[in-house]
């Protein structure tokens, strides 16, 4: 059977694109996703991460990155913690739209990235982990108690080309590799 996919866009704001290794790369990849998603009549849901102090709501900081701005029709999800899924209409709104697989790509690889995977992964959807789509903090020089932010990315997308979870499909594909036709 045939999966329904949807593509999650995580936290792909002004603030964080700041501080972000390879963040033209990044955005670049998901605008791709985001063109094909849209023509093939893919859901798009954009997660969108809030803060008091940090990433207040309605600042420049906040706004979703130019190339990545939610289109007329299109679901934001405004979240507050890592997992795009907690406190959120993230799981109503994918099973109202009949989604059974979810695209997953943004920011920040380690953190939010991971963790709404995972949590898609335990809320039953199939996962597409795309590799060259989710990127990381800078990382300053002498390392510091974070790996590379290059590692940091590649050690993730091993990680999940071999989690497991029963009865769930995983993959981690190149952005060029996503096809939303099957």
């Amino acid at each position: 059977m045939p999966n329904a996919s949807a593509l999650l866009v995580i936290d792909m704001q002004n603030a964080l694109m700041a501080i972000a290794h390879r963040p033209e790369e990044t955005v670049a990849a998901i605008a791709g996703l985001r063109a094909r998603a849209k023509a093939a009549g893919v859901p798009i849901v954009t997660l969108q991460h809030q803060d008091v102090t940090e990433l207040p709501a309605g600042t420049e900081g906040w706004r979703i990155v130019a190339g990545l701005e939610p289109g007329p029709g299109e679901t934001v999800v405004a979240k507050n913690s890592a997992d795009s899924f907690l406190d959120t209409g993230l799981d109503t709104t994918l099973r109202e739209l009949g989604v059974t697989e979810v695209v997953v790509t943004g920011f920040a690889t380690e953190m939010c990235v991971d963790t709404t995977a995972r949590q898609a992964l335990s809320h039953r959807y199939d996962l597409v982990l795309v590799e060259d789509g989710h990127t990381t903090s800078l990382r300053p020089d002498g390392g510091g108690p974070f790996v590379p932010a290059d590692q940091s990315i590649a050690h993730h997308n091993e990680i999940f080309r071999h989690i497991r979870f029963a009865g769930r499909r995983t993959r981690v594909l190149p952005a060029a590799e996503v096809d939303f036709s099957v």
